[in-house]
Parts: structure tokens; sequence; C-alpha cells
């Protein structure tokens, strides 16, 4: 799955070398050009990163930052040109992550996305992939033997129930709506109807979460529909 990064700047050429970059890289960019804009994206998207200017209209990088960190902990890597900013970045007055000044180098700026995004991941506990497939706490999956266990203990999956869990396991965060899903892990022939998805993953949730009412894997998304945490 591709990252998404917003970056918050108002200088266009700075944008345009950012953003082709780490799309160079496989990741989705966003762009915000004031801290209004910066804010109302934040607040009606999920990003992986923030790239946030200090100098930007109407809004500056420091309010936006406080802002953003009233309802998310996404990472946020400050770009600033001014000294007296940067110490109060520093300060963590304002809970940036990272800050980079002006001007910098653009592949230095990817390494320190890149190392931000590595250490999420990790904290957000995401699968580690094994051998012969993933474990995540206390769940195990074997993609050869297409076997499932928790805790140690083997869990018997069908074969859709099987199906379901790799592509979640594998797409960590994605959201499926329940037509994807059924597209994906029954096909586009398959003559059921979506209900069909919201039997099998809360039988999936039977057998492998220990309140299946309160999932600690697998989630839904109201309205849209299922993702993997």
């Amino acid at each position: 799955m591709a990252h998404k990064i917003l970056i918050v700047e108002d200088e266009r050429i700075i944008v345009k070398g950012i953003k082709f970059s780490l799309e160079q890289d496989g990741m989705e960019v966003a762009v915000a050009h004031d801290g209004e804009e910066a804010l109302e994206m934040a607040r009606a998207n999920e990003y992986d990163l923030v790239v946030l200017d200090v100098m930007l209209p109407k809004l500056d990088g420091l309010e936006v930052c406080q802002g953003i960190r009233e309802f998310s902990d996404t990472p946020i890597i400050m770009l600033t040109a001014k000294s007296e900013d940067m110490d109060k970045i520093m300060g963590l007055d304002y809970g940036a992550d990272d800050y980079m000044t002006k001007p910098f180098n653009i592949l230095e700026l990817k390494a320190r996305i890149k190392a931000i995004l590595r250490r999420s991941a990790r904290k957000a506990g995401a699968p580690e992939p094994t051998r012969n497939g993933y474990t995540l706490r206390d769940l195990e999956i074997e993609m050869d033997s297409r076997r499932v266990r928790i805790s140690g203990g083997e869990v018997n999956l069908t074969a859709k129930e099987f199906d379901l869990l790799e592509l979640f396991m594998q797409n960590v965060e994605r959201v499926y709506t329940r037509e994807e899903l059924l597209n994906t892990v029954w096909g586009y022939e398959y003559p059921g109807d979506v209900r069909t998805v919201d039997v099998h993953v809360r039988r999936l949730r039977e057998k492998i979460e220990e309140t299946p009412s309160d999932p600690k894997y697998i989630h839904t998304k109201w309205g849209v529909g299922y993702y993997f945490k």
C-alpha cells in the first residue's frame, strides 16, 4: 500500500520538486498551499506523514502543527529558514517529529521521511513478514500451508476466511468496501451479494478475536467497509 504524504508549502517550485521525487518512490502526494487548507485536508483525510513549511499564508506552520496535534499523531517534518523557528520546533512545544532548514537536499528529506515511516510502522505494530507468511502479536499466518495460529494454537479457517485474512494482513490500514472484498476474494462472477462479506468477517472475528464484539485486528469503518489494524 502506497504511503500518503501531505506537503504544505506555498512555494510552488519547492512543491514540484518534493512531489516529483516522492512519487518516483511510489508515494501518493497531496498538496496544500496555505495553513487553512492544510488543516482542512488533514481533518478530512488520513496521511502517513506531513511535510509542513513554517512560513505559510493564512495560518503559519506552527499553528497548523498545533492544530493537527489536537486530533492526530501523524508524523510531521517542519521546513524552516529561520533559526528562531527552529528553536521553537526543537523545544517540542508544537509537536513536530523532525525539522529541516532551507535550502535542503531533497535526498536527505526523502531519507528522513522514509526513516520516520519505518518507525511509525513498527510503532503501529504492522505485521512482521516471515519466511512463510506474517506474524502480528499472537496471530501467525502461513501462506504455503494456509495455516493460522493464535497464541501457538492452530485455528481452522475456511478457504474464503483464510483469503480474507491474508488480504487484510498484506494491506494493513487499507479500508476495503464490501464490494471490493467481494470482487477480490470471491471474484467478479460471484452471484452472491455483499452480505456474504459481513457473514465471513463475523465468522473470522469469532475465530481470531479474543472479544469479537471489540476486535483488535479486523475493524469496521462505519458506512464504508473493513480494515485490518
